[in-house]
């Protein structure tokens, strides 16, 4: 199902929730499944327009659905941050952290206009070099050579069994890919697309910034 941007869904009901959310897998909806807004939607309806919603007051719709990609990736980097400051292998970095987090909450809390001017990209440069280096230190823990698939297409990929402790998956692609089995504990997958990657009996203890969102993507078992 296609629709252009800012045109409701056909499947929202009155009351905002989702009418065929229970069969959203069943029905081809795997976008709809994995998707996390990170408490961005909740955010922006109750604090940045005062539990206004665009249905009754139609004139703010522009402005709520301009908002919401900005507080959304905001969000996200926020989870993040909280995540990285639960790393006891970075806490040389926390006071840097907790800095970074309060700053991002502050933008979130900008009204509409604020948001509108917020350029995130430019933000999340600034912020990413501290979650890389928690990462690297979190890392480093697990000794010897790590590899670094950051960014890399690894489509289809069979690495069943394989020992990828420690690894760097940032932004890689690894869709289909089959990770049956394989020790992943400390791998960072910050960003990584694992729609249909099959994680059965694959150890994830220690796992680094695997959103709830990625986990549900992929084949869990």
């Amino acid at each position: 199902m296609d629709k252009p941007a800012g045109r409701p869904c056909r499947n929202l009901g009155d009351d905002f929730r989702c009418t065929v959310h229970e069969e959203l897998p069943q029905r081809g909806f795997r976008g709809c499944v994995v998707f996390d807004c990170f408490g961005a939607g909740q955010r922006i309806t109750q604090d940045t327009f005062g539990g206004r919603d665009w249905r009754s007051s139609p004139e703010i719709a522009g402005d709520m659905f301009a908002a919401l990609p900005v507080v959304r990736q905001l969000h996200e980097l926020m989870w993040l941050l909280t995540e990285a400051l639960k790393l006891d292998e970075a806490r040389s970095l926390h006071p840097k952290l907790r800095a970074a987090l309060a700053e991002t909450d502050r933008l979130a809390a900008g009204d509409a206009g604020a948001l509108r001017e917020v350029d995130v990209d430019a933000y999340r440069a600034r912020v990413n070099p501290m979650l890389r280096r928690a990462s690297e230190l979190a890392r480093a823990r697990v000794g010897g050579r790590r590899a670094d698939h950051s960014g890399a297409h690894l489509i289809g990929r069979r690495m069943r069994g394989a020992d990828l402790r420690g690894a760097s998956f940032r932004g890689a692609l690894l869709i289909g890919a089959d990770l049956r089995g394989a020790d992943l504990r400390r791998a960072d997958f910050t960003g990584a697309d694992l729609r249909g990657a099959d994680l059965r009996s694959a150890n994830l203890d220690g796992v680094l910034f695997l959103t709830l969102s990625q986990r549900r993507s992929a084949s869990m078992g």
